[in-house]
This record gives C-alpha cells, structure tokens and sequence, in this order.
C-alpha cells in the first residue's frame, strides 16, 4: 500500500494491536537504492508496557528469513523513531514486512493495546553520498 511516490506504507497510521503480529509483504525489488528510512509513529498506548518492532526480509514474499534485518529499540512510550534499513548487505530480498511483539506487567488488565503505524522511503542517492562524504571529513 502506498501513500505517496516516495513513501509506503508498511503498517497502516493508527493500527490497534494487542498481540503479535505481521504486516503485509511490500516489494523493494524496483527501489531505484536499498536504503531507506523506516519511521515508527505510536499514536496511543497504556501504562506499563512495551513494543518489540523488526523487519523481516523475504526473496519471494511467501518464505521469511528466520532472523530480523533490523529492528527498533524496545519503546514504552508515543511518540516517532526513525531506524536506517539498509538491504546492501541483502541482496536477496525482495520484499520487507513488519513484526511486533507487545508486553504489558503490572496492575490492571494483562492485555496491552498500542496504536501505531510503520512507514518507509527510499534514501535518494545524492543524500546517501553526501552523509558518506561528510562521515569520511569527521572521520
């Protein structure tokens, strides 16, 4: 699903969720670079709990790779977190997906409950060579 030319969509904004889950397969394999940036937007939560969120990578769609190609630190609170995912070292996928897991403890109800949405661009090239050419002067 696609929001606009440059941006995709891999969880749809303010997605209810209250177990683990997947998102759908959106296929890379015509991205012009394979970098891209990946933001995670929480819109809503509850007390005393935690979101797990990884991408997974596929060659076809169908199988998935058994480990995460990258995944975002353990987050507790709303809020928008930006996360580089770079298939270089990937050339076999094709496709990408999101995975959560969630966790509630404490009073109250055991079931968690977040609100969220995953979306993902592709990094033009020209930005790619001028943080690479920045790195290389603080370096």
């Amino acid at each position: 699903m696609t929001m606009t030319a440059s941006e995709t969509i891999l969880i749809s904004p303010n997605t209810v969720v209250s177990a683990k889950g997947d998102g759908s397969a959106v296929d890379v394999s015509g991205a012009a670079n394979r970098v891209f940036l990946v933001t995670l937007a929480i819109t809503k939560i509850i007390e005393q709990e935690s979101l797990d969120l990884s991408i997974y990578g596929s060659p076809d769609g169908a199988a998935w790779v058994a480990t995460s190609i990258a995944a975002f630190p353990q987050t507790f609170y709303c809020g928008e977190s930006p996360l580089l995912l770079d298939l270089t070292a990937h050339p076999d996928v094709k496709f990408v997906r999101a995975h959560w897991e969630v966790a509630r403890w404490g009073r109250g109800t055991e079931t968690p409950m977040f609100e969220f949405g995953v979306t993902m661009q592709e990094v033009p090239a020209n930005i790619l060579k001028e943080a690479a050419a920045e790195a290389r002067k603080l370096a």
